[in-house]
């Protein structure tokens, strides 16, 4: 099977410090990756270049087995959906918030209004669609900047972070709605996080991201119960 998104010899160098080097990596379609690691490992800038927002001193990116820089920024982008730690939502109803994306892609107006009745009944706030996103509580931002990325239906979903500042009955609820969500899609998925517990509980597939380096890779129960050395062990407390 073609990987959807793979990445060899991946260098990236910010601030004139080397933040990332991977030599390989790779999501085939269908699969949710976490990648797993502490604050400074090079999380973030992994997504970053994933998203086409930062550009890597070398390596090469395959999208579809296809070298990804035959694609325009703007082709590439259209076909993945980005949902930060902070939903930054405009200042307008949850409606248009989610059909932003949309009017951006001209897509009919009957179409738009199907794709965004739609999305917001499955993140159960078609409640709020006339709400201003400026009175929204954090979980139902964060609901919010869901439906507008699942609404463009991505063929690669990135999330950095997505859960991280909310409380945490809110944050388990939001968990098991995404997971059957991604389940029901089977949406191709990266997931940044430095949760152990979100990984496992998202993800068919780990990496432990030390360093800037792909240090583990593989199914949840494996990386967790059998660490390959002892810097890994630590970050996962085995």
């Amino acid at each position: 099977m073609t990987a959807l998104v793979e990445l060899r010899g991946l260098r990236v160098v910010r601030d004139r410090r080397q933040v990332l080097e991977i030599e390989h990596l790779a999501v085939e379609p269908g699969q949710v990756l976490a990648i797993v690691g502490p604050n400074g490992a090079g999380k973030s800038s992994l997504l970053l270049v994933l998203a086409r927002l930062l550009k890597p001193e070398r390596g090469e990116i395959f999208f579809s087995g296809r070298p990804a820089d035959q694609l325009s920024d703007l082709d590439y982008r259209r076909r993945i959906g980005l949902v930060l730690q902070e939903p930054l939502l405009l200042d307008t109803s949850v409606f248009e918030n989610v059909a932003t994306g949309l009017r951006f892609r001209h897509l009919p107006r009957a179409e738009i209004t199907r794709r965004v009745e739609t999305w917001l009944e499955r993140l159960g706030i078609a409640s709020l669609r006339l709400r201003s996103a400026a009175r929204l509580s954090g979980g139902e931002a964060q609901r919010v900047s869901l439906a507008r990325a699942f609404a463009l239906q991505p063929e690669l979903l990135l999330l950095d972070e997505p859960f991280s500042s909310l409380d945490s009955p809110t944050r388990s609820r939001l968990l098991d709605d995404l997971h059957a969500l991604l389940a029901e899609t089977s949406t191709t998925t990266i997931l940044i996080t430095h949760d152990l517990k979100e990984a496992a509980r998202l993800a068919g597939w780990v990496a432990v991201l030390l360093g800037g380096r792909v240090r583990q890779a593989g199914l949840p129960e494996q990386v967790f119960s059998t660490p390959v050395d002892d810097e890994v062990a630590a970050f996962l407390g085995n």
